[in-house]
């Protein structure tokens, strides 16, 4: 039954077949004889045009080529069928030489007629190919007018897809590439125009709507200079998936994603020592802080494959919590996960946690991190920053963890903001607990992530879809950035490394001035400089500060056997002074917001609000001068 669904499903190019192997018969018949004798020849013929019939489908039917999709056939395709034709003139030639005896009598004519039999069942198909490709080249012209960066093997899939899929109506106008041996030549119809250097240019005199970048083996430097070309353009940018997707099968026309701000922002990506971490985290009891946040989240993304006996997510928030549990349980089934609600603020909540499960490992990333808004709230920032880190400390020393991990960040250095002080107040427990206990403490510290909660981007895409305008606080504020895996992966690498006592420092890489971010945002959204979405500075906010440092002046910085990460020395702090500052703290808390703020000034050092509302101040003259004549975007 099979068989014969085969053989219906394609039953008119069978009957084609038929019809093209009588007819080639008559052509010879005509070539080689009287044309008054046709009608004879054919009759003495229609035995030998039987077989080969019935030999030419017999043989076709055998190599599959009647379930063959001939209007989007591969060479490999016609190969077999080139094999399949040359075996069925071969033995319907044998056929006719021992059952009809008829090549005996007219070698030429039999020989003849089996090759004009293979040329037309093969142009037959062939011309289904062509007729194909004629329909989409006319559909090309009405199409979107496309320029598509490089010239190498992923550009030859991309126009093959085009090419063959009718429904993608796209005019490729050239090709872009830097090698100018490549130049003038032509790859599936679009011809190389010129480099990199030229791609403005033929923008404007293509008239290109759209810009394909189809390079994946391109040192990211590059990439991220010929994408900022592209933006600048006007056009809409995509970019082709990578060699993983062409590996998957899943690459396409219609796997192409819109540029993003991280392909801008992008960095060289990290090695890491996997061997190392797996040694460190395999069959290990893993307890993640703050497990539903961005960064809390990521580091169990990162952790569970490593295959921990355990991995325990811990956070106040339930939404992204439960979300997350649902993506890692569908994704490892087989995985031991505890998902707890709790608040590090409450430490017999703590305890009974870790008097249950005992981690090993522990990595503290719940926090309050909003700036502006612990400004306002600062008590809040210190119940959970400060004594909630003190917390899980105190449970890690007391319940025999083997590393305690806290989160900190880039604001701790010479903070001019509440949320920034009181992460080095937690730098400081850190410090002092892992000279008195047996668990190593460590802190890694790093600036921003893309895409985290808080994060400036989410902000501008917001901004950008309602229409502007694009809100920076000051035209020369600038933010050191990295994407949230690689944090997540850098803090699991800076822990294996971990002795105690160190302030790990992440490597952020070059500072953005977020008014070049603003810019970069309003050109990938697909709006024209000058005009369309403006750019407004509000001044700084409370407890902002232009710049962001990664090291304190009095740590000294030390490199590490990983490129990216670097050590900061350990201040000393002992036990009865850190009593002490704790105690100014929780004093304060009983009297307000205020005294908060004069407390975390006397137990941080370096923490300087004054220099911040100064900033603050003379920021909101320069806000209420930037903003009588707004900034557009250039």
């Amino acid at each position: 039954m099979e068989y014969l669904n085969k053989l219906f499903r394609n039953r008119y190019l069978l009957l084609m077949d038929v019809l093209l192997s009588v007819l080639a018969y008559a052509i010879v018949i005509i070539l080689m004889f009287p044309v008054a004798s046709f009608g004879a020849y054919f009759i003495d013929s229609l035995p030998s045009i039987v077989l080969t019939v019935c030999v030419f489908a017999s043989i076709l039917f055998i190599f599959d080529m009647y379930n063959v999709y001939w209007m989007y056939a591969s060479i490999k395709e016609y190969l077999k069928l080139l094999t399949a034709c040359v075996t069925a003139g071969t033995v319907s030639m044998l056929v006719d030489i021992f059952l009809l005896h008829s090549a005996l009598i007219y070698p030429k004519f039999c020989l003849a007629a089996k090759f004009a039999v293979m040329f037309l069942i093969l142009a037959l198909r062939f011309s289904i190919r062509v007729l194909q490709k004629l329909s989409n080249v006319s559909a090309d012209k009405e199409g979107k007018r496309v320029l598509v960066i490089g010239a190498g093997q992923l550009c030859a899939m991309l126009l093959r897809d085009i090419r063959d899929n009718k429904h993608l109506h796209y005019n490729v106008v050239g090709l872009i590439d830097d090698d100018k041996v490549k130049k003038n030549q032509v790859m599936c119809g679009a011809k190389v125009l010129g480099g990199r250097s030229e791609i403005e240019r033929i923008c404007r005199e293509k008239m290109v709507e759209e810009i394909v970048f189809a390079i994946y083996t391109l040192p990211l430097s590059e990439k991220k200079e010929i994408l900022e070309i592209c933006t600048k353009t006007g056009c809409k940018v995509k970019v082709m998936p990578g060699i993983e997707a062409v590996l998957s099968g899943n690459f396409g026309f219609n796997s192409m994603r819109n540029i993003e701000i991280e392909d801008l922002l992008e960095r060289e990506p990290v090695k890491f020592d996997n061997n190392l971490i797996k040694e460190d985290l395999c069959g290990k009891t893993v307890l993640v802080t703050g497990g539903g946040g961005s960064i809390g989240s990521e580091l169990c993304r990162q952790i569970i494959p490593f295959r921990p006996k355990l991995l325990i997510i811990l956070d106040i928030y339930e939404n992204t919590t439960y979300e997350l549990q649902n993506e890692l349980m569908e994704k490892y089934p087989d995985q031991q996960l505890e998902v707890l609600i709790a608040s590090v603020r409450d430490k017999k909540r703590l305890d009974d946690i870790f008097s249950v499960y005992r981690p090993e490992i522990v990595f503290h990333a719940a926090a309050h991190k909003h700036v502006p808004l612990m400004e306002y709230s600062p008590c809040e920032a210190v119940k959970n920053n400060v004594f909630g880190t003190l917390n899980v400390a105190k449970c890690a020393d007391e319940f025999g963890v083997r590393r305690f991990v806290m989160i900190s960040t880039d604001k701790a250095v010479n903070p001019t903001n509440v949320m920034g002080a009181t992460k080095r107040m937690c730098e400081m427990i850190i410090q002092t607990m892992a000279a008195e206990s047996k668990t190593e403490f460590v802190a890694v510290r790093f600036g921003n992530v893309l895409g985290s909660n808080g994060s400036v981007i989410p902000r501008f895409k917001k901004q950008i879809a309602a229409g502007g305008p694009v809100t920076v606080t000051h035209p020369e504020i600038t933010r050191f950035f990295m994407t949230i895996p690689e944090a997540a992966r850098l803090v699991i690498q800076a822990a294996v490394n971990a002795q105690g006592g160190e302030i790990f420092v992440l490597d952020m890489g070059e500072p953005v001035k977020i008014y070049d971010l603003a810019q970069k945002m309003i050109r990938l959204a697909g709006f024209q400089p000058e005009g369309d979405i403006k750019i407004e500075f509000t001044g700084l906010r409370p407890g902002e500060k232009l710049y962001e440092e990664l090291l304190m002046n009095e740590e000294g910085l030390r490199k590490t056997e990983h490129s990216k990460i670097f050590i900061g020395s350990p201040i000393t702090i002992n036990h009865n002074e850190l009593q002490h500052k704790l105690q100014i703290l929780s004093i304060a808390l009983n009297i307000g917001d205020e005294a908060i703020k004069e407390a975390l000034k006397e137990v941080v050092p370096t923490f300087v609000p004054e220099q911040a509302q100064e900033e603050h101040e003379s920021e909101q003259d320069y806000a209420a001068l930037s903003n009588s004549a707004t900034v557009a975007v250039s």
